[in-house]
């Protein structure tokens, strides 16, 4: 009882802002990023009263950015970059955002070079100091390919299609560096993510939709959650308030094997450390990002005003090394890891009044676009559960 009222006296502060309706809020949703905000939105627009509580001291989730002392626009998490190919997806963010198109462009230092990631034309050409055309380069692949029976592994997918020597230099180190495993320890859908082309195109995605927020992620967050019926609570942990803010649901966007108390041991992820400078240049980097694959610890430096199109007289960027330990951001694509997300997965499906939504909840390495698509699917799902309650009430 003493642990409680010194609980609740630590709070107080907090919770006496908290403008509380007598029956409470309709949802607590946990976790201020794309899942939580979407969700509080569309929620808040139809009368919902939210409650949105982050342990971070901001709203956005990853993709939170702000100025650093410079000046400059950066994204403290590493490089979010904005592309779909759901018209849908891109018309919801558009009622929070104006556009900035920006497509983004990525090399890779290999071999003392720097050359366009993923591999095409122009990468065969200037690694091995040939003039191939689009139509020889592919007759080049098949010559180096090493074809595999199945495709199980993420270095089964890269050998079969340009072959060991261009695994090697490229791939390889990359994926060792950011999984801490080898790449014929990882799924196939690691390194299937990343294309291989004919042509001379060294646009690093090729979705319909390559945009980025003109004003900021955090801006756009900001639209999104300055609804009446939200309220938002940072700097908060939800196990810390659940007890005395009364709501009738919850959404949860954290890690599914956290909420159950990592019943069934904890879910491996890969985290990263970012190292952020500034320089008294304009630029430091031809391109968004570098992809170090065989040098240095970290793995690649992005400069942000490639991505922003700020202008400025100085130039932040960013060093980003994985580590093994640290807030979780890579689910880790094995079998056995996805065989212990199942065990949760029944947990969670089980748990009333409880949705999980998010990359962390359903333990899957969505973009920011899918994330932004399953929350808006998940909001369907619980307004046909509302309307299927009411007609049977």
């Amino acid at each position: 009882m003493k642990r409680e009222a010194v609980r609740l006296q630590k709070l107080r502060p907090q919770m006496t802002e908290l403008p509380l309706m007598s029956s409470g809020f309709d949802y607590l949703i946990v976790g201020a990023g794309f899942a939580g905000s979407v969700l509080a939105e569309r929620l808040a627009s139809e009368g919902k009263s939210v409650l949105i509580v982050d342990k971070r001291a901001h709203i956005g989730g990853n993709a939170y950015d702000r100025y650093d002392d410079a000046g400059v626009l950066i994204h403290p998490y590493g490089p979010h970059i904005f592309h779909t190919n759901s018209r849908e997806v891109f018309d919801y963010l558009s009622r929070f955002t104006e556009w900035r198109p920006y497509q983004h462009r990525v090399k890779a230092s290999v071999d003392g070079q720097l050359l366009p990631i993923p591999i095409n034309l122009d990468t065969v050409n200037q690694l091995y100091g040939l003039s191939l055309t689009a139509f020889q380069v592919e007759e080049f692949f098949a010559s180096v390919a090493e074809p595999a029976e199945k495709i199980r592994t993420s270095e089964d997918v890269v050998v079969s299609k340009v072959g060991r020597d261009l695994y090697n230099k490229f791939f390889r180190g990359y994926t060792r560096k950011q999984w801490g495993l080898d790449p014929s320890e990882l799924d196939a859908s690691v390194t299937a993510r990343v294309p291989t082309r004919t042509n001379r195109d060294d646009r690093y995605f090729a979705d319909t939709y390559q945009v980025m927020p003109l004003h900021g992620y955090t801006r756009m967050f900001e639209r999104m959650l300055a609804h009446p019926n939200i309220k938002v609570m940072t700097n908060t942990d939800y196990r810390e308030i659940a007890d005395f803010v009364p709501f009738a649901q919850m959404i949860y966007t954290g890690p599914v094997d956290a909420y159950f108390d990592y019943r069934f041991g904890k879910l491996p992820y890969r985290s990263l450390e970012f190292v952020h400078e500034t320089h008294a240049q304009e630029q430091m980097l031809p391109v968004g990002t570098v992809n170090y694959p065989n040098d240095y610890a970290y793995t690649r430096v992005s400069e942000f005003k490639h991505i922003t199109g700020q202008s400025h007289a100085q130039t932040s960027v960013v060093y980003e090394l994985p580590r093994a330990e640290g807030d979780p951001y890579y689910p880790v694509p094995r079998p056995e890891n996805a065989l212990l997300y199942k065990k949760y997965e029944v947990l969670a499906q089980a748990t009333p009044n409880v949705m999980f939504v998010g990359r962390l909840a359903t333990y899957k390495y969505y973009n920011m676009d899918q994330v932004v698509a399953q929350a808006l699917t998940a909001h369907r799902k619980l307004s046909r559960v509302k309307v299927l309650e009411e007609t049977l009430a």
